[in-house]
């Protein structure tokens, strides 16, 4: 249940504040918002300011509402939010339609959800360098906290077969006739697992407030690449920082993760494009629920940094030139600065029909493949 409600908080703040942006932007440049929704309809109660009197009035359920002003409303599905802009479709040629704006005020405005975005990850960040953020340090550096983490589990290895998982601290590892070594550094493990390569051990690991003994066999034969449990290590330690370093540390850490996301998304489109099995996976809301059970057991911390890794996860997507999405639109608007003249309406509402039907297709396909990958129907049928 625990899970459950931060999956909804975490999305939910990542698409408040993308709509946020974009309401705050048309306002500010003389657009309407015709409505600001938290959470999405069907409406549960709204507000809106009386033109004459200049006090808000409470509007119930679904009433259709006629009003120079905003509506700010609160709805029954508490995913978020939403912005319904005047003219943003079109069909409107009225002064405060956002039709009529500049081609720049209309790029700020549909820019503005994605800039919320990479502003909401550098602000998360920048807490986390503040509270305290886990960093790897090597072997021979002393620090009081040190921990040997988990790093990344590959599937179908020992270690996916025991239920390590990442961000796991290992505490202990133990063998056969009581032999123990408590883990404090990298090689000391590295070390100890290769010593009983083809023997049962036990793995004590702390993850959030539990610990847990798992059982396993490290491979006697395996990938050069991948360890005789299939596992990859880091030592770590929490290093805090002072409020004005943790700002810069957590521009300079959106930047690197901006850089790394960009560059993993053209390397997966290009295994696509060639035919070849991506070496990636790509994880969909059933995928994230699983990922935010795992970051939870671990702390306020993680699931901080893992709101951020969404964030901008959330704002590079959307900026894709890509119909359907605020880049595709941006898009059109570059295209009409090029040519001179708008973009033809009915083509344009085409062709974001069409981008959105492809969207909600690969929603279907990832989704489905997360059933796959997670094994959800046989954990399910296992309830029977």
């Amino acid at each position: 249940m625990m899970t459950a409600i931060i999956f909804i908080l975490i999305l939910g703040l990542l698409i408040f504040v993308h709509e946020l942006g974009h309401f705050v932007i048309a306002i500010r440049n003389g657009i309407k918002a015709d409505e600001f929704g938290f959470g999405f309809p069907p409406r549960i109660v709204g507000a809106v300011k009386s033109s004459k009197t200049n006090k808000y009035k409470i509007v119930w359920g679904e009433k259709n509402v006629k009003s120079k002003n905003t509506i700010f409303s609160l709805n029954w599905i508490p995913l978020g939010g939403f912005v319904r802009i005047k003219g943003e479709d079109g069909g409107s040629n009225d002064k405060d339609s956002f039709a009529t704006k500049s081609a720049w005020i209309r790029t700020k405005v549909l820019a503005a959800g994605v800039t919320m975005n990479f502003i909401l990850a550098w602000f998360l960040l920048s807490i986390v360098f503040s509270m305290g953020a886990p960093e790897a340090i090597e072997d021979d550096v002393k620090a009081k906290d040190a921990k040997v983490q988990i790093s990344q589990v590959t599937d179908g290895t020992p270690a996916k077969e025991m239920g390590l998982a990442v961000g796991d601290h290992i505490v202990k590892v133990c063998a056969d006739r009581g032999v123990c070594r408590t883990v404090s550094k990298v090689e000391e493990l590295k070390s100890f697992i290769n010593d009983y390569k083809g023997k049962e051990i036990i793995v004590t690991v702390k993850r959030g407030d539990d610990i847990s003994e798992l059982k396993g066999t490290p491979r006697l034969d395996y990938p050069s690449d991948q360890g005789a449990l299939g596992i990859g290590l880091a030592r770590t330690a929490m290093v805090e920082y002072p409020w004005y370093e943790s700002i810069g540390r957590g521009l300079s850490a959106v930047v690197d993760m901006v850089i790394l996301i960009v560059t993993t998304l053209f390397s997966l489109l290009a295994q696509l494009i060639s035919g070849s099995k991506p070496a990636m996976d790509v994880a969909g809301p059933i995928g994230i629920a699983i990922m935010t059970k795992q970051v939870s057991a671990l702390g306020l911390v993680y699931i901080l940094q893992f709101t951020a890794v969404l964030s901008i996860n959330l704002a590079i997507i959307n900026i894709l030139p890509f119909p359907a999405l605020d880049g595709g639109r941006i898009f059109f608007i570059i295209i009409e600065k090029l040519k001179g003249s708008p973009v033809n309406q009915k083509f344009e509402q085409i062709a974001n029909s069409i981008g959105f039907s492809l969207l909600l297709l690969l929603m279907i396909v990832v989704t489905f493949h997360d059933f796959i990958q997670f094994e959800i129907v046989d954990k399910i049928m296992g309830i029977f």
